[in-house]
């Protein structure tokens, strides 16, 4: 027991050196302020940097197990009609969709207002395309001559000069659309020539010798006319042509205020239209009904269509289809005032590389490559839960997620992006980097965000093609994660006590170094005054 008393004895790192032994100096006091205030700046850091938590940034493999992602989006079209803005996904799975019906449009007048909304349309293949019942060819009706008649650009401007009202149809001879069209627009013409003769027999007798001249005009209540855009390109170019075949009314010279026929492409449809044209025109100029002249070509028309088996109930059901018809058909809308539209929702995208673009599009007709402009601006576009996007601009977003990350939610928020040359248009590719932010939820549920990594090009297009509005996205297979961290008590005791030992005893060998340096000084000075 003694050997272990002695042998534990041995170990002691904390011997005590006897007072009478030590030596208090004014520099060792000056070193161990300074050593005192060392120890306490360093302490207080110390104690600060445990109690605030640090943001960290994790990267490991995208594990997100939904297969399908929302992307978010609010684009101006700055010139393209909203009847023929269609919105197309296609994934690299296979899957093409077409959304249009799902996405909120509106029309923006030519200074960017927002004037009528467009609603969901109707889907665009709802328009017939021709009138079934005119079975004759083109060549049998052009049998007995062409009533439909050709225009040039000299031709078209006497025709607008001389008749109140003009129909004409702009086409291109390529296009399939238009010569669907040409058997039901030269019967039209017929409809209408008969019309002008009945006019003339039933009121010949209402015009004397000297006014009978004037009264001629009459016999043609509306002229039929069509315009080769492939043979007159310029007079198409000058009327603003851009989609074939385009069915334009104009009168006294002008451009129906109406806008342009967009019905079915049936005689009793565009007979109807005509129909309630002229009453508009007559209620705007003061008239009276007995002045309307195209009731009987629009009769003719409906007898064409239903012949003389109608029920008294057909004719009712007839008369109200009518007036619900008018409602539509004169509401005063310029469409030179309204060249853009506002296409604003969401789409549900596969969780695979993929594009979504928005191009001109039609069912019920063809376009001029070359006059597709597709300039648009990108309002907002962000991918993900909306009301984390909500959120995040409210400033209600968790501290952890780094500012530099929330400028790439959405960056492409409020750019333009116009073109300037024919067959060209943006194309914008995005990388979607899957980021989790920890504590961001709402309830139990959390939020997961995506940050957009963005880079647009300029995109040329052959002569042929029609240009788009691309957006094509591949998800990153990183995730981002940002969390909070906290140091753990025993680090920061660790570093407490390392604070201590190390600065006393950095400040102690700072001390002896400074008094064997003296104490060496002062032994050389007394060697030397000794051998003096």
């Amino acid at each position: 027991m003694a050997n272990y008393h002695r042998a534990a004895s041995k170990l002691d790192m904390y011997r005590k050196v006897p007072v009478d032994l030590m030596e208090g100096t004014k520099r060792g006091s000056m070193l161990s302020y300074l050593a005192l205030f060392t120890m306490i700046t360093l302490f207080v850091l110390e104690t600060r940097e445990f109690l605030s938590p640090r943001n960290k940034t994790d990267l490991a493999l995208d594990a997100s197990e939904d297969p399908r992602i929302r992307l978010n989006f609010n684009i101006t079209m700055l010139d393209l009609k909203c009847e023929w803005a269609v919105v197309d996904v296609v994934s690299s799975l296979g899957s093409n969709q077409n959304v249009t019906a799902h996405v909120t449009k509106w029309d923006l007048d030519a200074n960017g207002v927002r004037q009528q909304y467009r609603g969901r349309n109707r889907l665009q293949n709802d328009i017939l395309l021709f009138d079934e019942s005119v079975t004759e060819s083109i060549e049998e009706l052009h049998a007995n001559g062409e009533d439909a008649v050709s225009l040039d650009e000299q031709t078209l401007q006497f025709a607008k000069n001389e008749n109140e009202f003009l129909f004409v149809d702009f086409y291109a001879s390529w296009c399939s659309h238009c010569r669907d069209l040409a058997p039901t627009w030269e019967a039209l013409a017929e409809l209408m020539l008969d019309t002008g003769e009945h006019l003339g027999k039933l009121h010949h007798e209402d015009y004397d010798s000297e006014d009978y001249e004037a009264a001629e005009k009459v016999r043609l209540p509306v002229m039929i006319g069509k315009v080769d855009c492939v043979t007159h390109k310029e007079v198409c170019q000058r009327h603003a042509i851009r989609a074939y075949p385009t069915l334009r009314l104009f009168h006294n010279g002008q451009p129906w205020s109406g806008g342009e026929f967009r019905g079915h492409r049936t005689l009793i449809s565009m007979v109807e239209w005509l129909y309630f044209v002229e009453e508009k025109v007559i209620e705007m100029e003061g008239g009276s009904k007995d002045d309307q002249v195209l009731q009987i070509a629009h009769q003719a028309a409906h007898e064409r269509l239903l012949g003389d088996s109608v029920s008294d109930e057909e004719r009712q059901w007839h008369e109200k289809l009518l007036m619900d018809r008018k409602k539509m058909h004169t509401k005063d809308w310029r469409d030179s005032e309204h060249p853009g539209c506002q296409l604003s929702g969401h789409l549900i995208l596969d969780r695979a590389p993929g594009n979504f673009h928005i191009q001109a599009r039609s069912q019920n007709q063809e376009f001029a490559a070359h006059m597709t402009n597709t300039s648009h601006m990108v309002n907002s576009l962000s991918v993900g839960d909306p009301a984390a996007k909500s959120l995040v601009e409210a400033g209600r977003a968790p501290k952890t997620l780094p500012v530099e990350a929330v400028d790439k939610l959405s960056p492409m928020d409020g750019n333009l992006y116009p073109t300037y040359s024919h067959h060209e248009s943006y194309h914008h590719y995005l990388k979607l980097v899957t980021t989790q932010v920890e504590g961001f939820k709402i309830g139990r549920r959390d939020l997961r965000v995506y940050q957009i990594l963005e880079n647009s090009q300029l995109a040329l297009y052959r002569n042929d093609m029609i240009p788009e509005a691309k957006f094509q996205y591949d998800l990153s297979p990183i995730a981002v994660t940002y969390r909070s961290d906290s140091r753990r008590w025993y680090e920061y005791c660790t570093s407490i006590m390392a604070i201590i030992g190390g600065v006393f005893t950095v400040v102690g060998m700072f001390e002896a170094g400074i008094h064997a340096t003296v104490k060496r000084v002062h032994r050389n000075q007394q060697r030397r005054s000794m051998r003096r």
